[in-house]
């Protein structure tokens, strides 16, 4: 039974954006793989998720004025419903905040903790925020980060760390041991060379009083989980790890993760090391895939040619954007998204080859035998060499499948499909029907019609949506997502259904419209990055908003942060206690007395320990932020309006 088993997994993502077409790109692969394998009978696990904790989410949650776990709450929606659109069929969706994944994290730090392979030390040298991360001298690139180019912040600061460097010559061993764990083999051999250095161990953790929104160390409450620590046990928490031993086990040797080759070092070093210092074997493969760029582009907002995931399947479809993804370039390798590509894709492919093969070969059972599939007759040559086509394609999807290369998949399905296509042209059914020659007529209309049917179930791995549909035209009762691998042997459609011949498939998508339609994107993307796009709002959606004047009567600066001050306020009624970010503009002594305005409504949010209770009002930038005010005094409390 254990051969049955299969466990995939994607990176879980970062909340502290909206998906982009990368996520998109990841869980697609998984998809893919999960649902060829359900077919193949297998036990599957399918995981994805976010990855809910550390400084990117606390300052995305401080810009939105909401504590972290609201902003969690809140962008975790777009990845699930976005998820639903694209049809992903995982098992679990495992978030970092929830209580099942927090626990297995604490008692794997106890664990090495108490097996010293956790120690405390003072870390002297540089700081990425962006990717939280520390760099040694010897690492960085003219004062930035090697992996985001930002500019680095240099600290000292006491902090554990976990020691990864002792373990290296075993992961250097275990690498040149297993052929499959790292994949495609261009990354294998950018881990080996990377461990061709010594490796540095890595600190796990960040002082509360700088981050407070992670997981607590169970060892020392001042402190709390470094996210890359945190993140990487999602793997083995959602499965069962230390709760569901039975279950765990049988998937763990099985466990195939796909990632993006940026996040390649954290998986392919830090993780395999994490597991074997807790008697874990690593996972069977890690398949980094390659980036998209757009329009021969690399993706920025600031460009204003980011690909946007929902914007993409309402223009274009969700299947055909499945399609796109997966065909357009061999998984591993760097992608180029174009619409002109993708439409063409849609013309040629779907629409053309396989949209047209269901039509005319529905459209021929209708009209040559009143819409019922007809029984077959003896066999000829053609037929063969069509059932031998058949096999061919059946083992080569197998192959690729099982090498992650989807694209040769679909090319091997899409050969098949030509393959019937100039099956039903060399036969010209409409010359035998001329002729009156039925035998050979229904062996010809069958034969199309049973590799259709063969088309629908493999097709159900790709294009979820297409596959139902052709199902459903071809009349049969059977639920199509039962059907498996053996379902796929030659010769079991039943003559006698009915068909029910419906909408083209695949619909043309005319070039004039699609520029259209291009440069209205273009222009929404523009507005949205350029300018801060603005909603009208009615009088009574205004009306919810209770701001205030409030005076200052203390303000005070906030340890280990540059940008934030505390400032406690007068609201006529009440005193306030507020965290703003403006220590970089404003003199903490200067600000006393000064009245400002306060939207008092706004839910509480916890920023670097303390309790903000409301939002004062300011406009600039960066370093040029100015409060709003008065040019006079005012009563404090008083409703503005």
């Amino acid at each position: 039974m254990e051969n049955k088993k299969f466990y995939v997994t994607t990176p879980i993502y970062y909340v502290n954006d909206i998906p982009h077409i990368g996520h998109v790109y990841t869980t697609l692969a998984a998809d893919t793989l999960a649902r060829y394998h359900r077919l193949a009978e297998k036990k599957v696990f399918f995981l994805t998720g976010t990855d809910e904790h550390g400084q990117k989410v606390q300052e995305a949650a401080i810009k939105r004025g909401v504590d972290p776990l609201t902003h969690c709450n809140e962008m975790v929606v777009s990845f699930q419903r976005l998820w639903k659109k694209f049809n992903f069929s995982n098992d679990d969706f495992i978030r970092t905040t929830e209580e099942r994944h927090v626990k297995v994290v604490q008692e794997i730090l106890q664990h090495l903790y108490e097996k010293d392979d956790i120690y405390m030390d003072t870390y002297n040298g540089w700081y990425c925020i962006y990717e939280e991360r520390f760099w040694t001298e010897k690492d960085i690139l003219e004062g930035k980060c090697p992996d985001c180019n930002r500019p680095l912040t240099q600290i000292s600061e006491t902090n554990y760390f976990f020691s990864m460097g002792k373990y290296q010559q075993w992961l250097i061993d275990y690498i040149n041991n297993h052929d499959e764990f790292i994949q495609p083999k261009t990354r294998r051999n950018e881990i080996l060379g990377f461990l061709n250095n010594k490796l540095e161990d890595l600190c796990i953790s960040r002082p509360k009083e700088r981050l407070g929104w992670g997981i607590p160390l169970p060892f020392d409450e001042n402190y709390v989980t470094y996210v890359w620590f945190d993140a990487l046990i999602n793997y083995i928490s959602a499965p069962g790890y230390l709760k569901d031993s039975k279950k765990f086990q049988s998937l763990w040797n099985k466990t195939i993760h796909l990632i993006g080759k940026d996040i390649l070092t954290t998986h392919a070093v830090y993780w395999p090391i994490m597991l074997k210092a807790i008697g874990l074997n690593p996972p069977k493969t890690i398949f980094a895939h390659g980036w998209w760029t757009a329009e021969g582009k690399k993706m920025s907002k600031s460009t204003g040619n980011v690909v946007e995931p929902n914007r993409l399947i309402d223009q274009y479809g969700v299947d055909e954007t499945r399609y796109f993804l997966l065909r357009e370039v061999s998984f591993g390798l760097d992608g180029n998204f174009s619409r002109t590509a993708l439409m063409n894709r849609i013309n040629s492919d779907l629409a053309n080859d396989l949209g047209n093969l269901l039509s005319r070969s529905l459209t021929m059972i209708k009209k040559y035998f009143s819409s019922v599939i007809p029984h077959p007759e003896k066999s000829t040559e053609i037929d063969n060499q069509l059932i031998q086509k058949y096999e061919k394609m059946i083992k080569n999807v197998d192959k690729f499948i099982n090498a992650f290369n989807f694209q040769k998949a679909l090319m091997s399905i899409w050969t098949f499909i030509n393959d019937i296509n100039k099956y039903i042209d060399d036969s010209a059914p409409w010359n035998l029907a001329k002729d009156k020659n039925i035998k050979r007529l229904s062996t010809v209309i069958y034969n199309t019609a049973e590799s259709i049917r063969i088309l629908a179930i493999i097709l159900t791995s790709f294009l979820p949506l297409a596959s139902s549909k052709i199902w459903d035209q071809l009349g049969i009762k059977d639920d199509l997502h039962s059907q498996k691998l053996k379902d796929l042997k030659w010769g079991i459609l039943k003559p006698g259904i009915k068909i029910n011949l419906g909408e083209q498939l695949f619909p043309r998508i005319e070039p004039d419209k699609v520029r259209e339609t291009e440069f209205k994107i273009r222009r929404e993307i523009e507005v949205e990055t350029k300018e801060e796009k603005l909603s009208l709002l009615d009088i009574e959606d205004f009306s919810k908003l209770d701001l205030r004047s409030a005076r200052i009567i203390k303000a005070e600066r906030i340890k280990k942060s540059k940008k934030l001050l505390k400032i406690q306020l007068d609201i006529g009624k009440e005193k306030r206690t507020v965290v703003a970010g403006i220590a970089e503009c404003y003199n903490p002594d200067a600000l006393i007395g000064k009245d400002v305005i306060i939207l008092t409504n706004l839910k509480p949010a916890k920023i670097m320990g303390i309790e903000s209770k409301g939002m004062i009002l300011a406009g600039g930038m960066d370093k040029d932020i100015m409060l709003a005010t008065f040019d006079k005094k005012i009563k404090p409390g008083s409703k503005i309006k």
